[in-house]
C-alpha cells in the first residue's frame, strides 16, 4: 500500500487516508453543526481511514519491548494525528510538535 499510494517501496507500519482536506497543507477545518453528506449524526462524520500493518507493528512491538497493544495505540494515535493536519516528515518544529501530541495523547489514554 506504502508503494502504490504513495509511491515508497518498502514496507511502513501505519498509514492514513484523510477526507477532510486542508486549505494550504495544515491543520484541516472542522466545522459545526453542518456535516459532510453521508455522515454519522448529531456532530460526527468520518475523518478517513487509518490502516495499521499488523506484522509490522509485532516487529516493532517485539524490538521496542512493549505490548502489542501499546503499539498498535501507538500507531492509532500516529495515524489520527495525521489525519488532523500534523505532518513529521515535515521535519524540525512539525517532527516535535507531532511527536510531543503523541506523547500527551497517550499519556491521556493510559490514566
Amino acid at each position: 500500500m506504502n508503494r502504490e499510494y504513495r509511491g515508497i517501496d518498502k514496507t511502513t507500519d501505519v498509514l492514513s487516508f484523510p477526507q477532510v482536506e486542508a486549505a494550504g497543507g495544515g491543520q484541516p477545518e472542522i466545522r459545526g453543526p453542518k456535516e459532510p453528506e453521508g455522515a454519522g449524526g448529531a456532530g460526527t462524520f468520518p475523518l478517513g481511514d487509518i490502516v495499521i500493518s499488523l506484522p509490522r507493528a509485532r516487529r516493532q512491538a517485539e524490538e521496542y519491548g512493549v505490548p502489542l497493544y501499546d503499539e498498535i495505540t501507538r500507531l492509532l494515535i500516529h495515524g489520527l494525528l495525521h489525519l488532523f493536519g500534523y505532518d513529521h516528515e515535515r521535519g524540525g518544529y512539525e517532527a516535535v510538535r507531532m511527536r510531543k501530541r503523541e506523547a500527551e495523547l497517550a499519556e491521556a489514554l493510559c490514566r
